[in-house]
């Protein structure tokens, strides 16, 4: 057991090492400064949303913690619609861009900063009504039931989650133009690879970069670690890729903790 809890801290330090490099800039070069960025979400909040905002019932007075909520790009519109919104990330840089964001956009938000894995659940042990990630977070964790178990404990019974993440065929083919290796659909392999946004790099540039480490899941691991860790799964939706709406890119599993 101490073993794995090593192993576990150091995948964890590894991945926080990629999405501190250079990050606050990174966002700055492609969403704008924090001001230029909270414009865009004063504006139009459920547009930034995008089709993430369909599995939202509402969002007025809700308590919702955003899973690996990055720079805050979807925290912030949360924020603005109503929602009570706490993210937690591995990354101080993200903290920066999102609090300074919020702030310019005259939105409320908490960002924790640390492992997912170690949130703490004297306080937010069943504090949420809905727990929320999208955009490729589930390959940051090794073992998902232990993810699912987290997420389970941090809801309100009868509390919702939306998990939305890059489909499994993307282990098939780089449907997403992400520039992650192939490899067999069934593979349990954890690989080391590059971090999301090191493609936007030059060459130079990217052989800086620290490393991830990956495990990329099925569909049927994923919908069996929802039921095995006592969710009652309501729906999984598949979407095509943004690169081509002829492949699956993203998928959404909602999924209710059980109110007994």
């Amino acid at each position: 057991m101490r073993k794995e809890n090593a192993q576990m801290r150091d995948y964890s330090r590894q991945n926080k090492e990629a999405w501190e490099f250079d990050a606050y800039d990174f966002w700055v070069r492609t969403a704008g400064t924090p001001d230029e960025r909270a414009r865009k979400d004063i504006a139009d909040p459920l547009r930034m949303l995008k089709w993430h905002a369909a599995y939202f019932d509402r969002f007025e007075g809700i308590r919702i913690a955003n899973i690996c909520g990055s720079c805050g790009k979807k925290a912030i519109p949360l924020a603005l619609l109503g929602a009570e919104v706490t993210v937690f990330d591995i990354s101080e840089d993200n903290r920066r861009y999102a609090c300074e964001t919020a702030a310019a956009a005259g939105a409320s938000i908490c960002f924790e900063v640390g492992d997912v894995l170690e949130i703490d659940m004297e306080k937010y042990g069943g504090y949420f009504d809905i727990v929320f990630m999208e955009g490729g977070v589930l390959h940051y964790f090794h073992d998902i039931d232990e993810f699912m178990k987290v997420m389970y404990c941090l809801l309100k019974p009868g509390g919702k989650m939306i998990c939305s993440d890059f489909h499994p065929f993307t282990k098939l083919m780089d449907s997403l133009k992400l520039e992650q290796p192939s490899m067999s659909y069934f593979s349990t392999e954890v690989f080391e690879g590059e971090m999301a946004h090191a493609r936007f790099y030059s060459a130079e540039e990217r052989a800086k970069i620290p490393k991830c480490k990956y495990r990329k899941y099925t569909i049927s691991e994923i919908i069996n670690s929802i039921l095995r860790n006592g969710f009652c799964l309501e729906r999984f939706d598949e979407h095509p890729s943004w690169e081509n709406e002829k492949l699956p890119g993203e998928f959404a599993a909602v999924a209710l903790k059980k109110t007994v």
